[in-house]
């Protein structure tokens, strides 16, 4: 059973209070479909990539297991994203080149219509229901969003949420989304828009998981030092969907499992740049991180 996850792919250049970094690889399809290889092995990644793509960065997803059969290769330049952050909890934008990916339309393979998992990174959602649309059948479709297509692509945002049954979305967009001020009455009117579970990204706060007659709350993995947060909100998606999948079902245990998953595998991604980080965990690593945050939280 495949986990399908679609989304840009690019390379980014950033400057924050630890360095810099010139065109590293990036993008919402890369940071999940890497989480994700560390906990289920039957990942497969669909973006568009430009001709200066470079090579080892193909390699290294296939090292991880990430089937890249589907990736499309068009003429011109890769996706670019050039961010500075005077702090680690925002980034300002300073470039954005979509190059190869303005004129993105994914085709999904017959044999990958067929997963029973699909993650929709965070993209145009007339691109991310276009996907849906051509998924058969799946147990689950989760999808990401962000305060730019909230304000740009409303409609289409909510016309995309009648169609999936899960929604990542930080603290801050979902009080935009559902003009809510309440995190709880916030999720509580989004799943009025069709998803069955709401998933509230809070950054090093943890992470909120709802459901009509369901919450869990959960901490972020204490870190000594962060070094850069780019992809992290990613990498907890892809890590939440590559747990589930492993699982092959929906539980609110196993929602629960998922989410502290989520904070283990964004945790590691942001003591380092790019994915550099992710190279050197591991399942035992991801273990050891899951006890922790179990024996920190649990309570008599």
């Amino acid at each position: 059973m495949s986990l399908l996850i679609v989304g840009t792919i690019g390379l980014d250049s950033i400057e924050n209070p630890h360095g810099k970094v010139h065109e590293v690889l990036g993008g919402s399809a890369v940071y999940a479909s890497v989480a994700a290889s560390f906990l289920y092995d039957n990942v497969s990644i669909i973006g568009v990539v430009g001709e200066d793509f470079p090579s080892e960065h193909i390699m290294l997803l296939k090292s991880r297991g990430v089937n890249t059969d589907s990736l499309h290769f068009a003429k011109g330049k890769t996706f670019r994203w050039k961010g500075r952050y005077n702090n680690l909890n925002q980034a300002i934008t300073l470039d954005t080149q979509l190059n190869v990916f303005q004129n993105f339309n994914p085709k999904i393979p017959e044999d990958l219509q067929e997963s029973p998992f699909v993650l929709l990174g965070n993209i145009d959602p007339e691109i991310q229901l276009n996907v849906i649309r051509q998924i058969k059948k799946p147990k689950l479709i989760a999808a990401d969003t962000m305060n730019y297509w909230i304000i740009k692509k409303f409609d289409q945002l909510i016309e995309m949420m009648m169609h999936i049954d899960l929604l990542f979305i930080n603290d801050e967009e979902i009080k935009l989304l559902t003009q809510k001020h309440y995190l709880y009455d916030a999720s509580q009117k989004a799943l009025e828009y069709g998803p069955s579970v709401i998933v509230v990204k809070k950054g090093e706060h943890g992470v909120m998981v709802v459901k009509k007659d369901f919450y869990f709350f959960a901490p972020g993995y204490p870190l000594e030092r962060v070094i850069d947060t780019t992809g992290a909100g990613d990498c907890f998606s892809g890590g939440f969907m590559g747990y589930i999948a492993s699982k092959g079902t929906i539980t609110e245990t196993i929602l629960k499992q998922a989410a502290i998953m989520g904070t283990i595998s964004s945790a590691f991604n942001v003591e380092g740049f790019s994915v550099d980080s992710l190279k050197n965990i591991s399942k035992e690593k991801i273990q050891a991180r899951f006890r922790d945050l179990k024996k920190f939280t649990q309570f008599e």
